[in-house]
């Protein structure tokens, strides 16, 4: 099935500034949640953004801190968002079946978070180019295991033709000119 941005939102899983410099190429996971985020925005899809112990850990790295309102920011302390009271009851308020995931660390709150959310009856959708961890191997082997437990993965481009549907969209010429460079 393709993923509908009617029924999704994108969740942005602990992508802090302050862990960053330990995480296996940080900065093309910045810019593949970036990417995924200012795409989100384009086409109307809800973003909501997660903190790990944000009072020990810090804030979400400025990039992309600036792309929503703080409150947008949930602080955590459980490794999955669904566990979270706080971050599970904004993503209830979404009202969204289908949850596109980005950000850290994969084989954490990454992975935790997307099975989780799948044990609840959502439709869950891993970013494989938009999630890292500090050793590539938990990557690999998180992928794997998502993808074994039901989990779809995706690319960044997967969810953007798949939320863009057709090329005569106002939205595909942005998406075009801005996203596919």
């Amino acid at each position: 099935m393709l993923i509908n941005k009617e029924k999704s939102a994108l969740l942005v899983i602990d992508v802090q500034a302050k862990l960053l410099p330990g995480v296996h190429e940080s900065e093309q996971l910045v810019k593949g949640c970036r990417w995924l985020m200012e795409l989100a925005q384009l086409v109307g899809v809800p973003v909501l953004g997660s903190e790990q112990y944000p009072q020990g850990v810090g804030p979400t790295t400025d990039e992309l801190k600036k792309l929503l309102p703080a409150d947008d920011f949930i602080g955590k302390t459980y490794f999955s968002c669904a566990d979270s009271p706080e971050c599970s009851a904004r993503i209830d308020a979404m009202d969204r079946e289908e949850i596109i995931i980005c950000g850290m660390e994969a084989h954490a709150c990454v992975m935790q978070s997307a099975l989780r959310l799948l044990e609840q009856g959502k439709k869950v959708y891993v970013v494989a180019d938009a999630i890292s961890a500090r050793n590539p191997v938990d990557t690999e082997y998180a992928i794997a295991r998502m993808r074994d437990e039901g989990v779809k993965i995706v690319t960044r481009e997967m969810v953007g033709f798949e939320w863009m549907m057709r090329s005569d969209v106002p939205e595909f010429r942005d998406f075009s000119m801005k996203f596919l460079r």
